[in-house]
């Protein structure tokens, strides 16, 4: 089984490599694939939304996308400002933990998460709409199974690694883009003809409607239509979230990786309102023969679905290939849950909001935990919702526009605070105007649609910050405890047991092992209970530790220098305090790694090969009253390791550590 994983998952990355960092990040280009597939490929019910909301007044699509255009640039330029700002990544979590508090950060962090599930579950979701709009209608009812399975792919492959992944899903990109080009460009342009007519028809219902409605039920209705639409502005975060897989210099890829977003974005969902509105995609889209279609469908068989050439009906091979690309597009699309969802965990773990295991990294370095959880929560969401489009955008769009909105207010914070420095007026314009925007779509989504999906996600959103605030609580709880471990163990209040020692260590001596992480009081209280429990059994010891390369570590050469010479430096304090305090012979070994129990796992072998009479240690924290989560809290190194080297035939004890049972946990 664990060969057939393997093969599956592909071949371990070797950290020590050089060049593995080139390996596992994006150039400009493939990072647009990866993450910004995500926004242009909302165009395809993004602007279908809109313009269902219009109703019979469509003529006001025009000025949808004029104002469609202008978000994008507003939210984009804001989110370019953050990548200038936060060049490790992290986007909404980073900026509203920074400049708004700790809690403002993880109410953003959470509802980040909660949105990238929803950007996996709408994408997969639209994707299925769009593929089974030009099959039989007797198919569509295995539509939830087809995305469910596709689902299941996409899981594995990002499971495999990112750049893996997105280079599979390139050529689908190009073939959205070049069908999506024709059908936009030769709508827009094989109906110049009838712009004054198109024209003289909005001219007449605009009149009629200013005379029977009035300038102000116009506006709303125009207001509620952007607000519904606001699924097409969904995924422009995911470039300055996803920052950590960028090519260095990553603030200029990213940077760039945003422009290509925008212009794609606004061009694509402002091209298709327009394209809707001059081929009258309004007036057929409700008709028997287009049932079960989106409209894009409906537009795409409206602009080709009657070319013939040479007796060959090419436009329907034309309408049928765009609806794939726009169908596997989406699907690329789900790839900026997979990417960005991970990484906004780890770095909520790596600030004690989530279980710590979720920063950890695989052997192919990609965040496997928090794979999972994203592939198992997209499941749930698209059984719970069977699917449907229209529910699980109104999700989606309320999480993306409370992290935009305090994104926002977070940068508009920031600029208040340089304000003496050049064009902090200008930024905070723009930031301001972003802030307007988004609390709008945010406020008018919310009332409207409540009960269509609204009620749910805001319950989920507030669920997740409870859980965040409550395994933050239990984190700081055991840190009470650490200190205190800490502080009554320290080196200088131990008096020594004997002279100090220098001698090396004998081979045929019996050698205590001990699984040593960060030099603390926990680590401390695990030595001492070894003469305590087997009393004058032990003369020497060796200390090894796996240097864990997490999320928080893998930026860079230089990150993970600095983890191993911070595991080398506190293996020194562990030797040098077994030699002046204990007085036993002591030494250490260590590696650096991604996998802690497999590593010291082939350490513990090693150092039994040198010491035959090795007998090995850890400590474990023990609450007074075990419960379930604790293990989801806590890693369980100590019995993993034991439960390897057991089934080795090497003998291992894990030592108790007691941890007072408080109202955290």
């Amino acid at each position: 089984m664990t060969s057939i994983l393997k093969r599956l998952l592909g071949k371990r990355r070797d950290i020590r490599d050089p060049h593995v960092f080139h390996h596992v990040t994006l150039i400009a280009f493939f990072a647009w694939v990866g993450l910004g597939a995500d926004g242009l490929s909302s165009s395809a019910y993004g602007p279908e939304e809109a313009f269902r909301a219009l109703g019979e007044h469509s003529y006001l699509a025009i000025f949808l996308a004029v104002a469609m255009g202008f978000t994008v640039f507003i939210i984009s330029y804001g989110y370019s400002r953050i990548i200038e700002h936060f060049p490790q990544g992290g986007g909404g979590y980073v900026v509203a933990s920074k400049y708004l508090g700790s809690y403002a950060g993880v109410i953003s962090g959470s509802a980040l998460l909660v949105d990238y599930v929803l950007t996996i579950s709408v994408s997969l979701a639209a994707g299925g709409d769009a593929i089974f709009s030009f099959l039989p209608p007797q198919y569509h009812q295995y539509k939830l199974a087809a995305v469910l399975a596709v689902l299941a792919l996409l899981t594995l492959m990002n499971l495999r690694g990112v750049k893996e992944s997105i280079l599979v899903l390139t050529p689908i990109f190009l073939v959205f883009l070049l069908t999506h080009a024709v059908l936009i460009f030769g709508s827009i342009f094989g109906n110049l003809g009838q712009t004054g007519a198109v024209a003289s028809d909005m001219s007449t219902r605009l009149s009629n409607d200013l005379g029977g409605i009035g300038i102000g039920a116009i506006l709303l209705i125009f207001m509620r239509a952007f607000a519904l639409g606001g699924g097409t502005f969904t995924g422009i975060e995911a470039v300055s979230n996803g920052l950590a897989i960028m090519r260095e210099p990553r603030v200029r890829t990213g940077k760039r990786t945003m422009v290509l977003m925008a212009l794609s974005l606004s061009l694509t969902a402002g091209g298709i309102l327009m394209a809707y509105l001059l081929l009258g995609v309004d007036r057929v889209h409700h008709l028997p023969a287009h049932a079960g279609k989106t409209m894009n469908a409906v537009l795409a068989e409206l602009f080709a679905g009657h070319w013939v050439i040479g007796g060959v009906a090419v436009g329907k091979g034309f309408v049928v290939l765009t609806l794939l690309a726009e169908g596997a597009l989406l699907f690329v699309a789900a790839q900026a849950g997979f990417l960005d969802g991970p990484r906004v965990m780890s770095n909520m773990a790596l600030d004690q909001w989530l279980p710590n295991r979720f920063a950890a990294l695989s052997e192919q370095l990609t965040m496997r935990n928090g794979v999972y959880l994203m592939g198992l929560a997209a499941a749930a969401a698209l059984v719970y919702t069977g699917g449907k489009v229209h529910t699980l955008v109104v999700m989606y769009s309320i999480n993306v526009f409370v992290t935009f909105s305090m994104s926002n207010l977070a940068m508009m914070r920031h600029w208040w605070q340089v304000r003496r420095t050049e064009q902090w007026k200008q930024h905070m314009l723009v930031h301001g105007l972003g802030l307007l925007v988004c609390l709008g779509i945010l406020t008018i989504t919310v009332i409207q649609k409540f009960m269509v999906g609204g009620w749910i996600t805001l319950v989920i959103t507030g669920g997740v910050v409870i859980l965040c605030i409550w395994v933050r609580e239990h984190y700081r709880m055991v840190a009470r405890q650490v200190r205190s471990f800490s502080d009554t163990l320290s080196p200088d209040a131990i008096p020594p047991f004997g002279e100090p020692v220098t001698r090396e260590l004998d081979p045929s001596k019996p050698t205590a092992v001990v699984l040593a992480g960060g030099f603390s009081g926990l680590g401390v209280h695990t030595v001492l209970q070894i003469p305590r429990v087997f009393p004058g059994q032990f003369e020497q010891v060796v200390f090894i530790s796996v240097g864990v390369i997490d999320a928080g570590s893998f930026k860079g050469a230089a990150e993970v220098e600095a983890l191993r010479k911070k595991t080398q430096g506190d293996l020194a304090q562990y030797v040098e305090f077994a030699r002046t305090r204990m007085g036993w012979a002591a030494d250490s070994d260590w590696y650096v790694g991604t996998e802690a129990v497999e590593e010291l796992e082939k350490l513990a072998r090693e150092i039994y090969l040198r010491f035959p009479r090795s007998v090995f240690f850890a400590g474990k924290l023990i609450f007074r009253q075990e419960r379930w989560w604790q293990r989801l809290l806590h890693n369980e190194t100590g019995h993993a390791v034991q439960r390897r080297l057991e089934f080795d035939g090497l003998p291992m004890v894990v030592l108790p550590i007691r941890v007072l049972a408080t109202r955290a946990a």
